[in-house]
Parts: structure tokens; sequence; C-alpha cells
């Protein structure tokens, strides 16, 4: 294979046959084309975009680079959700045990933090002992036992979109629909899915910066994800405020917990109660019953002790107000009401401090963060707190609460509001 003008080809615009992905894909997994072409040729295509046949031939090129899961038969249904990403979206924390009560079988394969957005494999390890390193067998027949399991990519299931995934993260490749519709459809038609649920953000934090670049998006994974045999709906949020009031890997755990036991931010509830109600034909009420009744919290506890966590040592860690060596308050200056909380700057800030990558082989420090955050709406009086910083250091601590002010803006008047959730598709 000449990759060189293959990587010509399409920054001129030109399309590739399946056959041709078939064999780049092929020759990627097995080391032939170095890292610096390839993402050399993300670029290409984040500039100039992929045709629907394109992206049909990279997703299950993608998709057949490992093994696609058997599972059993069974009246259980396999099913799954995938965000697009945001700052502080914990909700797969919360509907996965969820939907395991549900009656659900949730083989949840998930990734790492891509670009200011949170990962959900970096906030589960941020749980004492739990291993997100389950391979193929290992995954079914947990799913099977207790109804879910959590893990990440391994060379058995979509193998080479997680290298591809990690050189997105680096080379401002992450906002191409094409390569976002491939990257979740590859693992997710890998998982063996009966259903699909689709996260789509919209905003200032999201890949997606308005609500037509999301519907789009939403759009081209639906249809695809139902050409391929899986029932996909998408529901598109609002991703300029953080979802919920922390951002940071363990600070997320802890709320996803909370909103387990019934006293998370409530637009952390409804989103998750979308999700579940948009994959089992629109139960509304029974999704936001079971989540009241304890039983989803019973789960996490069971996931957790399935994957090798330290159920002791996560109970005492959720016990501790502060993980971090420093925790510093931002209070407000004036009275009025939140009119602005941008998610973005909050996860630029996160990122900087330590709770995200800018390289690919980066070490992210698990307790830093920003939480008690107040959200457009809130009312404030001057010295009312509207974020705490956890940090490494006094200094990175001082700088991390500067930054966080230009976060806000705080208004006389209650401003309007469009809603979390914009639409399902």
């Amino acid at each position: 294979m000449n990759f060189l003008s293959l990587i010509e080809h399409k920054r001129d615009g030109g399309e590739l046959s399946p056959e041709v992905i078939d064999e780049l894909i092929e020759a990627y997994s097995s080391g032939s084309i170095p890292d610096y072409q390839m993402a050399a040729f993300l670029m290409a295509v984040n500039i100039r975009g992929m045709s629907t046949d394109e992206t049909r031939a990279l997703t299950l090129a993608m998709r057949d680079s490992g093994s696609v899961l058997q599972f059993p038969e069974d009246d259980r249904p396999i099913v799954d959700k995938h965000s697009t990403g945001g700052v502080g979206d914990k909700v797969s924390l919360v509907l996965a045990p969820l939907l395991a009560c549900l009656g659900c079988r949730v083989p949840m394969i998930s990734g790492r933090g891509l670009g200011i957005t949170g990962g959900t494999l970096d906030k589960l390890e941020s749980i004492p002992g739990f291993s997100t390193q389950l391979s193929a067998g290992q995954l079914i027949t947990q799913v099977q036992s207790i109804g879910v399991a959590m893990g990440g990519q391994t060379a058995e299931i979509a193998p080479t979109d997680q290298r591809l995934y990690a050189l997105r993260d680096v080379t401002g490749t992450v906002p191409s629909i094409p390569l976002i519709t491939a990257s979740i459809l590859s693992k997710k038609l890998a998982e063996g899915l009966d259903a699909l649920v689709m996260d789509v953000k919209y905003g200032s934090a999201a890949f997606m910066r308005d609500r037509d670049e999301a519907r789009t998006l939403a759009k081209s994974i639906v249809n695809l994800a139902n050409e391929c045999g899986v029932q996909c709906r998408a529901v598109i949020s609002d991703m300029n405020s953080p979802l919920g009031c922390s951002a940071g890997n363990w600070l997320e755990v802890k709320e996803a917990v909370a909103c387990l036991e019934g006293e998370g931010p409530k637009d952390l509830e409804e989103l998750t109660i979308a999700c579940a109600a948009n994959l089992l034909g629109g139960q509304t009420e029974k999704a936001r019953s079971e989540l009241a009744s304890g039983r989803p919290r019973e789960k996490f506890n069971e996931l957790l002790e399935a994957q090798g966590a330290d159920l002791l040592g996560f109970e005492e860690k959720l016990s501790m107000e502060n993980t971090a060596p420093v925790y510093r308050v931002l209070l407000a200056d004036q009275e009025g009401f939140v009119s602005r909380c941008d998610a973005r700057k909050i996860g630029e800030l996160v990122r900087h401090m330590g709770g995200g990558r800018l390289k690919m082989d980066d070490q992210i420090q698990m307790e830093v963060g920003i939480d008690q955050i107040l959200k457009p709406g809130e009312p404030v009086g001057k010295g009312t707190v509207l974020a705490r910083v956890h940090a490494v250091s006094d200094v990175v601590a001082e700088e991390a609460l500067r930054e966080l002010a230009g976060a806000f803006e705080i208004s006389v008047d209650l401003p309007a509001s469009e809603g979390l959730i914009a639409e399902v598709i």
C-alpha cells in the first residue's frame, strides 16, 4: 500500500473505496503504517470529511479489527449508551447499574478522556482496586451473571479504535463527524447489541458547538447503527454548562454515587432517566421509580466487587470531604443569579490541573477537579460559594481559582433557560 498517496488523495477531497479502507485499517493494525502518517490521514479526514459509504466502511473495518461478542440466548436485551463527551458527564456510572436492575444486559465498553471531556474509564480507575481490563470472555460471563460490566477496549474488542482514539486526542482531530461515528459504533457493534442510546452534546464544551451540528452527528450515528441492525435513538443535550455540579474523575464518581442514593443533581438524574427511557420504549416512570428504589446503588457495589474494587476502601474514600492535597473556594462578589457557567473553561482548567491529558502518555491526577459548581439560574449573594477547586498544591490551586472566576457571570435578572434536553432523534 502506498499510504502517502492515500493521504494526498483524501487531502485533496478524494473518496476511498471500502476495499482500500479495509486495507488501510489492516495495515495500521499490523504496524505497517506509523502513527505520524495516520495522524496526517486523520487530519485530512477532519478537514475533508468522509462520505456515508466511507464512514460505514471505516466503522466495520475498525469493528472487525477484533472480535464481536457472542452472548448466550437470553430474554434480557443487550443494550448500551454512549455519550459524545462533556464536562462533568458521569451518566454512564449511574445508568449502567440502573439498566441492569431494569432487566437488561449491559456490556459497557467505554473510553478515556478525549480533549477536555472526561472519560468513563478514567473515572472508574479512581476507585480503589477497580480493574477496567476485562477479556471478552470475562465480560460476557460477568454480564450474564450480574447484568452489567464496564471495561475498556482490549486486543479483542475494536483494538484499532483504541489506538486511533488516543491519537485523535492529541492531534486536534477529535471533532470530526465521520471519525466520531466510526469510533463509537465500531465499539458498540462489537458488543453484539440489540439497542443503543446516544447522548449527543452541543455547546461550548461539546465537540459539536451548535445544535445543528449535533443533530447531523446524531443522525449519522442513528442511521448507521440502525442500518447495521442495532435499534438506536439519540438524545441531544446541552453542554454549555457542566453536567451536574462536579468535574474531575473522583469527584464525579462521588456525585454519581449520590445520584444512585437519590441525592444527586437534578440535571444528572434527568438525563440518566431520559437515556434509560429511550432504551425501554419510553418507560420514564419505571426508570425513575427504579432509580429511587436503592437497588441500582446495590448493583453498583456488585459491579465494583466483580471487577476487583476494594469496597471498604471505596466507602472510606466516599466518606472523605476532600481527597486532593489542597482545596480552595471561589466566592461570589455580588448578588443576583448565575447567568453563565462556562463548561469549556471548567474542562480546560481541570485538564490543566492534571485531571486530563495533553499527551498520549500523560498520567492523570485522579483527585483534582472542581465541585459544588453553581449553575445558571441559581441565586447567589455576596460571599456565596460558586465552586471549589481541588488541586495538588497551593500554587496550582491559587492559579486555578483566578482562572475559574472567568467561567462565571452573575446578573441581576433570572436568566432564561432552554432546558437540558433539546430533542430526541
